[in-house]
């Protein structure tokens, strides 16, 4: 997986969770919470989405490194053991 399909498959489970957010205007340093407007049950649920997606176990005490999608990725990359 290339780092661009590990930010679309990102964004499309982030533009899932909020369909509101256009993916094309999210920046990598945008917060999900204070910039996108994301709330506390939109977060779990992208949190539920990844999982799913991945396979990947994300405990509550990683939260804060998904609160980006410059954050998420690099966490993504590091968990699923990708070269970034």
């Amino acid at each position: 997986m290339t780092p661009f399909d590990l930010r679309t498959a990102f964004l499309e489970d982030l533009t899932a969770v909020a369909p509101d957010l256009d993916a094309e205007s999210i920046g990598d340093s945008d917060h999900l919470q204070d910039d996108l407007g994301l709330d506390s049950m939109d977060f779990l649920n992208l949190v539920g989405a990844l999982h799913r997606r991945f396979g990947l176990p994300i405990p509550e005490a990683d939260y804060p490194r998904l609160a980006t999608p410059a954050k998420a990725l690099a966490y993504l990359t590091e968990m699923l053991g990708l070269s970034g």
